[in-house]
């Protein structure tokens, strides 16, 4: 049988539910066993699925995933791969238009309810919400609720969680106004699914999703205070470490605005700047990832290194628009879904069209006694705060805890949600299913994006459980000529050309993109080198000290394939191949919206090379997997030569030249300033030209004769071999020249300067020149070079990444005092 027909008969069967338990609503199959309306226009092409065709397709969503570097770092766990369900979630328009016009109603009344609490606050002095529910929950920002607030839209982009009950009714599990997250991961599921099953994708007439953006983009670009010529937008974003950095850096690469961190910011003359070198740019937009309280340590949270200090003031005087504003984190608050029926016929004149999941609020006197009478049936969650407080908690413990704060707690109905069928372990299997939908401010009117990300949990048929696997959101058209996402014509944007700025931050990890994918080629190089050589007993030793130079030992001689497993998969041995490569993925993250998303399959190939070599104890593994490791890096040099010739660009370019030029003088220094002999020489030397790519060079130049002045030349001299010091040195030259902050006498060009004027005046037969058994000369001209190489990394650093102190967070202040006192540190 095909996948969707054995499960429509699993489900008539009636053996999903537990005992006494109402069967669920099947998004796919009607009770009796036919097709939803939804599925009826695709089952011609989706009833002919088979398991194997499933089991395909899955696979290959793993695989462009990790080659998107699609990631997520689920709490407790760390970050992991982005998990996608290879079975969309399929709503007709039939079944959205309702589902449309409830979202809309829900993000006006919440913009509603927003400019009200922060602006006359006539809800809470008339008593329509209780003070307690408002000023008790923490997403209350006091520093910016003032009468003169005139901000009448504070909600620009909100998110709705959704659930369907048996009946087939949606209700709200709860509203996302803070930062919603989300839109980045539906696109990239969108993008995914459409490649892995165009078939099904073209078949289906769905809404794309392209048209929403481009409205997103448009109405951020529109949300600048005052009329200015060229709105510069940015998001914030609390930094690779965060849970959906791959969200943040995602949505700002296909919104075309920069992607900052509090500390590329700066909050000047009561308005916020961007710390471009050697100017400040006036940001008129933030789309805000950082949760508010973190967003300024200077009015909010004194220990916080997310934010921009004096946010709150600029966002007071109207200088910036945050989007969305700094309180609106007050709308996630459970307790508020009580009275939302009833605020909704005051401001809005019109009854609440879309349901809340059914909440109690203990700081009410009825609520308290409801939920303390059906403690064994209801879901108690804090109306702000970790879920881990009330986790693992008996009756006799959670009744105490809320009776000593009923205003802190509400009670919540748990409903059996609706199913949808799920891959898991090689079958597809009924499981629980939500529905994140996103709403954005557009124009004069709220509009919903049609489709969204849905969430499969684990942990049962109630709205409690854990996020398992996403799914694309599939909703189809009602005409096939009908505009994607109702929007026929897009608000039109700023014509002028924006230039693109980057921050110090910004070229920073540029610079180290370039180092550590130099630093993983070169590596990669001299292991395949080494392990070819690995029954060498004369040569190979050689190249090991060259290894132990640039990564240290773990295993001796005894052990050389353990040796070389570790230099490849070990990322907590500091310079091993693994080392190099979490380097330059964790530096491409703090860059991700400057990249092509081509950067991504470098890691993927990288990734596969490393499983098969964890899988495999074959000690040929090692060579072919490095091999493989290698392709993959040396990819990532067609993906920049392809970038825009902005600083970035330039500053891979630098980054790479000097780490090229480092490993060159660490490879030469532990290789060729001992004399061991002819032939031991003659295969170090052949080794050494192997392992710096210029063995066909050297034959080409001079006609296979290798001897140490012929290598010498061709790798420290030669100014047309891209491998040679002079090469290396020459490109950091043009790179660095380049960049903003360069004046042509700045410190690093004065040290590449020098470094240049020194090697053109080296005498490579004075290096080759023997002294006993070793080349002082040569060996003190590279060490020489390798110090002075490490000045100049620190002075790119001093003049181009430095915008200021490091952050520090706000203690205590301390006056002075009228005797000498010790000091306090501020940490």
């Amino acid at each position: 049988m095909t996948v969707l027909r054995d499960y429509a008969a699993t489900v008539t069967q009636g053996t999903l539910g537990a005992e006494g338990e109402q069967a669920r609503y099947d998004e796919v199959v009607n009770p009796d066993g036919s097709l939803r309306p939804a599925w009826k226009g695709l089952a011609e092409v989706a009833v002919a699925l088979t398991a194997r065709d499933l089991l395909r397709v899955d696979g290959d969503i793993r695989r462009f995933l990790a080659d998107d570097g699609v990631t997520y770092a689920r709490p407790g766990t760390g970050v992991g791969p982005w998990r996608l369900d290879p079975v969309p979630l399929v709503i007709d328009a039939a079944a959205w238009t309702p589902l449309e016009v409830g979202l809309a109603q829900r993000a006006e009344l919440l913009n509603a309810v927003l400019a009200d609490l922060y602006g006359d606050q006539t809800l809470l002095t008339s008593g329509a919400l209780p003070a307690a529910v408002v000023l008790g929950h923490s997403g209350f920002v006091r520093s910016v609720a003032r009468a003169s607030a005139t901000d009448p839209r504070p909600l620009v982009v909100s998110a709705t969680d959704l659930g369907r009950t048996v009946s087939g009714e949606w209700r709200v599990l709860a509203d996302r106004a803070q930062a919603p997250s989300g839109l980045g991961y539906a696109m990239e599921n969108r993008r995914v699914v459409s490649r892995v099953m165009p078939e099904l994708y073209r078949e289906a007439g769905l809404h794309r999703m392209e048209p929403y953006f481009s409205a997103l983009r448009s109405a951020l670009i529109q949300s600048a205070p005052g009329d200015p010529a060229d709105p510069r937008v940015v998001v914030l974003s609390p930094g690779t470490a965060s849970e959906t950095a791959y969200d943040q850096a995602n949505l700002s690469s296909m919104l075309g605005f920069p992607l900052v961190q509090g500390s590329d910011l700066l909050m000047r003359d009561g308005a916020i700047f961007l710390k471009v070198p050697g100017r400040l740019e006036r940001v008129h937009v933030i789309l805000r990832r950082v949760d508010a309280a973190w967003s300024d340590p200077l009015e909010l949270r004194g220990d916080s290194q997310l934010g921009v200090a004096g946010l709150t003031e600029a966002v007071r005087r109207g200088t910036v628009r945050v989007v969305n504003g700094l309180g609106a984190g007050v709308l996630e608050n459970p307790a508020l879904l009580p009275y939302l029926p009833a605020l909704c016929e005051r401001l809005l004149g019109e009854p609440l069209r879309l349901p809340s999941v059914p909440t109690w609020w203990c700081g009410d006197p009825d609520g308290l006694a409801h939920v303390l009478a059906h403690l064994d049936t209801l879901a108690v969650r804090a109306i702000d705060g970790e879920a881990e407080e009330l986790a693992g908690r008996g009756p006799d413990e959670l009744r105490a805890l809320v009776q000593a704060a009923p205003y802190r707690f509400v009670g919540q109905e748990r409903l059996a949600l609706s199913q949808s069928p799920t891959l898991r372990y090689g079958q597809v299997r009924p499981q629980t299913v939500t529905l994140r939908a996103f709403t954005l401010r557009y124009g004069s009117a709220y509009r919903p994006l049609v489709g969204g990300l849905a969430n499969v949990l684990e942990g049962g048929r109630s709205t409690a459980g854990r996020t398992l696997t996403t799914k694309d959101v599939w909703v189809l058209k009602a005409a096939p000529d009908a505009p994607d996402q109702g929007l026929a014509d897009v608000l039109p944007l700023t014509r002028t050309r924006s230039i693109s700025a980057l921050v110090p931050r910004v070229l920073e990890d540029m610079f180290w993109v370039g180092r550590y994918a130099e630093r993983a080629e070169d590596l990669l190089r001299l292991v395949i080198t080494t392990h070819a050589l690995a029954d060498d007993q004369q040569v190979r030793p050689v190249l090991m000290d060259a290894v132990r130079r640039l990564a240290g030992s773990r295993f001796d001689e005894t052990e050389l394939d353990r040796e070389f497993r570790s230099l490849v998969l070990d990322p907590h041995r500091s310079g091993s191949v693994a080392h190099a490569l979490a380097g330059l993925r964790d530096a491409g993250m703090g860059v991700r919206d400057q990249l092509s998303p081509d950067t991504w399959r470098v890691f993927g190939v990288v990734d596969r090379a490393r499983e098969a070599l964890e899988s495999s104890q074959h000690s040929h593994q090692v060579a072919e997997s490095a091999g493989r490791m290698l392709t993959g890096i040396l990819s990532l040099q067609g993906v920049t030569a392809s970038m825009i010739r902005d600083p970035g660009w330039h500053m891979i370019g630098a980054g790479r030249a000097l780490e090229r030029a480092v490993q060159l003088c660490h490879l030469l220094r532990a290789t060729t300033t001992v004399r061991r002999g002819i032939d031991v020489d003659r295969g170090v030397l052949n080794a050494v030209l192997a392992a710096s790519e210029s063995a066909v060079t050297h034959r080409r130049r001079y006609r296979g004769y290798v001897r140490p002045a012929s290598v010498l030349d061709l790798l420290l001299m030669d100014p047309e071999n891209p491998r040679s010091l002079a090469f290396s040195l020459a490109e950091a030259s043009t790179h660095l020249a380049a960049m903003p902050a360069s004046t042509g006498s700045a410190r690093p060009e004065r040290l590449l300067d020098d470094l240049r004027g020194q090697l053109a005046a080296t005498d490579v037969a004075a290096l080759v020149t023997i002294g006993g058994t070793e080349r002082p000369n040569l060996e003190a001209f590279l060490d020489a070079f390798l110090l002075q190489l490490g000045r100049l990394a620190d002075a790119v650093a001093e003049l181009h990444f430095a915008s200021g102190p490091a952050p520090r967070t706000f203690g205590s202040a301390l006056l002075a005092p009228s005797a000498p006192v010790t000091p306090v540190e501020v940490r």
